[in-house]
């Protein structure tokens, strides 16, 4: 459990327990709990681990693994937007094996990189935050230029992220794929990580098993939702094996895929259930198909200028210069986006559930506090300012100004993910 009420920081220290921030000569410069009672700045809990507050920092691929292995790059960055103030922060995307890599700047777990991943969770924790990891397998959209392998998937399909088809895969790659998510998870708990997130969703290896669109086996794993489901249940129940009872495993899941013969929410109810009854301890309902609705999981401008910069496959390239346009869909940004279908989710288990999807602002928050989500997960907010959780606990501001324009994707595939917008300052409180 991590679970600290007095943190030292360069200018204050924040003391939790009493809700207050008080500056290092002594004096009070403001009391929290009578400028913002908000409930998703006091403690919560998910298992054994209590977070100083309810925001999570979602796992925004940052592209700052270079040679699949952490850098002091990565490890600045969590540091930062932990001592921005928030409950825990989510190292993005770790492949649990090298051949569920999507780009050769991703890294996998391996034990070489855990006192490397030591450093981050030791920073992150210095600053008063707890950290997590997601861990998955990219299944059919893995890139063969970055493991070496043809990619694997729960059948055999084309993707045209990749321009490639996979293999689908054997009784052998099942039981394996199955138990490098356990051992990642070890070696999560080992590196000092307060919690892992396994990734069953946006079109990521387990969500390729609970889609009709990508699972078309004739075996005990394909066809009736049952069926489609019990691969990414026997996943969180192996994991869960592993880390012992107690230990926090959050699970990001699809509410629906976002196009027609995908997962729908009806369906994903059911799936989190299972969830639920296999050993998760929270849920993060989204949604979206990276090789098919990239962008329907986040909505906004589509980059396809910083897209097309960024790529280094020149076939790639090319086509997405040619025809991005055409394969990238838009999809309007709006302030808490799935909000309404994360709430049957919410409704139908017994575990904290995590909103996820366009919270802005203290006002969305609060809203879903008010509706029985225990914990909010933020992204694009965190890159444009690392310290957005301080200044609205303090009554600084009261929303982040991120335009939703999309670009930091560009960037995080080229140079490592950070905000290019323009725009100065952030909305004050008026």
């Amino acid at each position: 459990m991590y679970n600290k009420f007095n943190e030292s920081r360069d200018n204050i220290t924040i003391s939790s327990k009493n809700n207050f921030y008080e500056n290092k000569e002594g004096g009070t410069v403001q009391r929290t709990a009578e400028r913002n009672k908000s409930k998703v700045f006091a403690p919560g809990e998910i298992d054994s681990l209590t977070l100083r507050n309810r925001t999570i920092r979602s796992a925004c691929f940052e592209g700052m693994c270079q040679h699949a292995t952490p850098s002091e790059t990565l490890i600045e960055h969590h540091r930062k937007v932990a001592a921005g103030g928030v409950g825990m922060t989510t190292v993005a995307y770790c492949a649990v094996s090298k051949d569920g890599a999507a780009f050769a700047h991703e890294m996998w777990m391996r034990e070489e990189i855990v006192p490397i991943l030591k450093k981050l969770t030791d920073a992150v924790h210095k600053e008063g935050a707890a950290a997590s990891i997601q861990l998955a397998h990219c299944g059919f959209f893995a890139s063969k230029a970055a493991t070496g392998i043809t990619p694997i998937g729960p059948s055999r399909k084309f993707c045209s992220y990749r321009y490639s088809f996979c293999r689908p895969m054997t009784t052998e790659d099942l039981n394996r794929v199955k138990e490098d998510f356990g051992k990642a998870a070890l070696m999560a708990k080992k590196a000092g990580f307060d919690a892992v997130e396994i990734h069953a969703g946006h079109g990521y290896l387990l969500s390729q098993f609970l889609s009709p669109w990508t699972n078309s086996r004739t075996d005990e794993y394909g066809g009736p939702l049952e069926n489609r489901v019990r691969y990414p249940a026997s996943v969180i129940k192996q994991v869960r094996s592993v880390v012992g009872p107690d230990f926090p495993i959050l699970v990001k899941m699809n509410l629906e895929d976002g196009f027609k013969g995908g997962l729908t929410v009806d369906e994903s109810v059911e799936v989190a259930k299972r969830f639920e009854a296999e050993g998760a301890s929270a849920l993060v309902p989204s949604c979206g198909f990276t090789a098919r609705t990239s962008l329907y999981m986040m909505r906004g401008h589509t980059p396809l200028t910083e897209l097309v910069r960024s790529e280094k496959n020149p076939v790639a390239k090319m086509a997405t210069f040619m025809f991005g346009r055409f394969l990238v869909k838009d999809y309007e940004f709006k302030e808490m986006f799935l909000f309404e279908q994360a709430k049957t989710i919410r409704a139908a288990v017994k575990i904290p559930v995590v909103y996820i999807g366009g919270i802005l602002s203290v006002d969305n928050m609060n809203k879903a506090m008010n509706e029985g989500f225990e914990f909010v997960q933020i992204g694009r907010a965190t890159v444009r300012d690392p310290n957005i959780i301080n200044k609205m606990m303090s009554g600084e501001v009261t929303a982040s100004d991120c335009d939703h324009c999309n670009r930091c994707i560009g960037e995080m595939a080229a140079t490592g993910v950070f905000c290019t917008s323009e725009k100065k300052g952030l909305l004050k409180d008026s």
